[in-house]
């Protein structure tokens, strides 16, 4: 069924964070659930609407990083392209910000 697909290290860990952190805010808003505030994004959200919007987020970083590793690499006179886990990081870093002051 998943054949098509490329399971490296970097797209296992991914995903293994999103199933993670799905549960992870299931059990949270059984245990508190949760209201609306409004941070720095242009609406009032809820938990889940921040975790969903930041999860948008990561995915096009990552789609983005993978676009543009090729010119990275020539652009920096690099020997290899830079290492997926760049974007990794820096989606996630992302995805905590919006979901912290989102």
């Amino acid at each position: 069924m998943f054949e098509w697909m490329v399971w490296t290290t970097p797209v296992a860990v991914f995903f293994t964070c999103i199933a993670l952190m799905l549960v992870g805010m299931t059990v949270w808003e059984i245990k508190s659930p949760t209201t609306l505030r409004r941070g720095w994004l242009p609406l009032d959200t809820t938990r889940g609407d921040r975790l969903f919007i930041g999860l948008l987020i990561a995915a096009y970083i990552n789609l983005i990083f993978i676009g543009i590793a090729g010119k990275l690499q020539e652009w920096m006179s690099l020997e290899a392209e830079p290492s997926i886990w760049i974007s990794f990081v820096i989606s996630m870093l992302v995805l905590a910000l919006i979901m912290r002051k989102g």
